[in-house]
């Protein structure tokens, strides 16, 4: 009796570490746009999945398309991105096992209050060329992240050939939407935003939004799952369970309850 109660004593120490091991193990890496952490979502999301799952999400914040090369090289688990055409494609390649619509937002332009280049309007592609022909300063992403990808194809949509030539005022930050805000800012230039981020921005100086509402700003958001039979490491059930879990009736309403000053910053629609 005396050598069990021994060999209990010894035993209970190692099954504590091994559950708190086991503990530390149940998380996913998630890469994601930089709006989804800089609007703030993310600090109102996650914790309520961790709660009702008990899986922790680390999330690597970068551009759309650094976020996908991230998931293609398999660091890691799960992707929350908003480039539709980009994220189809990663599925149709075999990296990820399939693309859900979460939810929704819009692009802004923002801009001097003032508006010099008389951008202000519900047409982006109307106010993108008066930028070009005015050589007014603007501040591109050009980091390959979603926004720019929108950015680029509504320069397109106003017929501006940015490969032959960029605009006067045309400058590439290569920077997350917070710093290109912040170029903004100190230099009065104009820049395409998510509706989200704006929002949660603290530094707007002399900024304001200048154009809005026209249905090519619409920006949605989706969740992939990364494909085991590419990278066998992945964590695809706890991935899975995350993105079960944010088109869920859960998730799409912890998702429409974050507001900034009374105004929702996304809109769920799952199922899309």
């Amino acid at each position: 009796m005396l050598l069990r109660k021994r060999f209990l004593l010894l035993a209970l120490p190692a099954a504590l570490l091994a559950c708190a091991a086991q503990a530390q193990d149940k998380f996913i890496v998630l890469a994601s746009t930089t709006s989804t952490e800089q609007s703030g979502l993310f600090k109102h999301l996650l914790p309520q999945f961790t709660q009702a799952s008990g899986t922790a999400v680390r999330v690597v914040a970068v551009g759309t398309g650094q976020a996908l090369d991230m998931a293609r090289r398999g660091d890691a688990d799960a992707l929350f991105v908003h480039d539709q055409p980009a994220e189809e494609k990663f599925v149709a390649e075999g990296f990820g096992l399939e693309r859900r619509a979460v939810m929704y937002n819009d692009f802004v332009l923002i801009g001097p209050k003032a508006d010099p280049a008389g951008t202000r309007g519900n047409n982006i592609a109307a106010a993108l060329k008066r930028l070009a022909d005015t050589g007014a300063g603007f501040v591109s992403r050009g980091d390959k992240s979603g926004t720019h990808s929108a950015e680029l194809r509504q320069w397109k949509l106003a017929g501006v050939d940015l490969a032959a030539a960029k605009p006067a005022g045309y400058k590439e930050c290569g920077c997350g939407m917070g710093p290109a805000l912040n170029i903004a800012a100190s230099t009065g230039a104009y820049v395409l935003a998510d509706r989200g981020t704006w929002l949660n921005f603290k530094n707007r100086a002399d900024l304001g939004i200048l154009v809005e509402g026209d249905q090519q700003l619409f920006n949605q958001y989706g969740v992939i799952v990364v494909n085991p039979a590419k990278h066998p490491h992945v964590k695809k059930d706890l991935a899975q369970g995350f993105a079960d879990w944010v088109v869920s009736a859960p998730g799409q309403a912890a998702i429409a309850s974050y507001t900034i000053g009374g105004e929702q910053l996304f809109f769920p629609n799952a199922g899309r």
